[in-house]
This record gives C-alpha cells, structure tokens and sequence, in this order.
C-alpha cells in the first residue's frame, strides 16, 4: 500500500509508481471498475486503464479512494493523512528539510511547494507523492 512507512524503495520512481500502478490496479480489478467508479470520483474508463504512467496523473487523493475500496483499508481521508505524516516522519529519519528535499527531487517543486503538498495545504498529484516518498526514502540512513 502506498500510504505504508516505506524503510526502502526500487531503483526510481518509475519502479515504485509501477509498483502501486499493479497494487491500485489490483483492487480495480478484484471489485470491478464499475464498483469501485460508484464509490469514487473517478470513472470506470479511467480505472480499467490504470497503469504506471496514468496513475502519475491521479491526485492522491482519488488514488487514497481506489486503495479505500479494498477490505480492511481506512477510509480515503485516513489514507492521505496517513501518507503524508509518513513523508514528514521519513523527512526526520532522514535528516532531511524541504530545502533539501528540494536539492534531490527530480521534477520541478521549490521547498514552499514542497511543505504545502506535505502538511496538505496544496494538492498534490500522485506522481509528486511517489516521487517525493522515493526521494525521503532513498536518503534515509
């Protein structure tokens, strides 16, 4: 599940968006796109076509309601909360500030941006939060 505390990460963040591409994708398919379309704000064109370079385009937010479909999963707020307190406490293991964060990220967001997509005063894409989690968790120790 992507909202976990991540201890490491694939390669790059091409691997780890595929990674939760197949994990979204599976939810999809073990509910059925129709299902998991009424309960969401997504359509069911969008969920049968979930793959690594679509799922970037989701917000984290509609990618918390895909995964809070699943059995067992908290509801999709609970999920977005829980990811980015994971960011900011992989950010301490780290020893790491958003200017920092910033130096190793490689798409385009100065350190503001950074700090509002974390403490969720900005919305955030899901493939910033993969790429923000794989640099917080690739510069851990």
């Amino acid at each position: 599940m992507f909202y976990e505390q991540r201890m490491a990460v694939p390669d790059s963040p091409a691997d780890l968006r595929a990674e939760y591409a197949a994990d979204l994708a599976g939810v999809v398919d073990q509910y059925g796109a129709d299902t998991v379309a009424n309960e969401t704000d997504l359509d069911a064109e969008t969920l049968e076509s979930l793959e690594a370079d679509t799922i970037a385009d989701l917000t984290l937010e509609e990618a918390a309601q895909i995964q809070s479909q699943a059995d067992g999963e908290p509801d999709a707020d609970t999920i977005v909360e829980i990811a980015c307190e994971h960011l900011l406490l992989g950010m301490t293991t780290a020893v790491l500030d958003v200017d920092a964060v910033e130096s190793e990220l490689p798409v385009d967001m100065d350190a503001k941006e950074i700090q509002q997509k974390i403490e969720r005063r900005a919305p955030m894409s899901f493939g910033e939060y993969v790429h923000l989690q794989h640099t917080i968790v690739g510069s851990s120790p």
